[in-house]
């Protein structure tokens, strides 16, 4: 009786072991091919509706989190510029980049500082409005048209 039961117990534990690991492989399964499905921080950006210029080229790495945080690490600080309607705007990225990114909308950005006049203003949040973007900066909301960030820029 004591074998009987001794069998049962490693019967019962050798099942739930077993299911167990194959919840593990399906969920590891499964986080792959939210992987896959954006191989790139750029695919991020598109898969949520906004233009990979968003971020210059060279991003050495990036996590996406759930409820969407995102922190990108650029080798480096990173300078560009955007022209629109005759104005040229300097934006610079630190080495580490960060916002919470949704459908249409990367809120909470850190990292990010747009030169306006002789100031430098950081900016909270991207939103798509249509075919432009509107970025809002610490004391205003300046719009710029969505193919201004149709292409990822290079850093100089």
């Amino acid at each position: 009786m004591a074998k009987q039961h001794l069998l049962l117990v490693v019967l019962v534990a050798s099942i739930l072991h077993a299911t167990a690991s194959s919840l593990e492989t399906t969920s590891s399964a499964s986080n792959s091919t939210v992987a896959a499905a954006a191989s790139t921080v750029y695919d991020v950006l598109e898969q949520n509706n906004l233009p990979r210029g968003l971020l210059p080229q060279g991003v050495q790495s990036y996590v996406l989190h759930d409820g969407g945080a995102l922190e990108v690490t650029l080798p480096g600080e990173c300078n560009f510029f955007v022209s629109v309607a005759g104005k040229r705007f300097h934006f610079r990225y630190g080495s580490s980049v960060a916002g919470v990114i949704q459908s249409g909308s990367i809120s909470r950005v850190s990292g990010v500082r747009v030169q306006a006049g002789f100031a430098w203003l950081g900016f909270n949040q991207v939103q798509r409005a249509g075919d432009q973007l509107n970025i809002q900066l610490e004391k205003s909301t300046q719009s710029f048209p969505v193919s201004a960030f149709a292409q990822s820029p290079r850093c100089s």
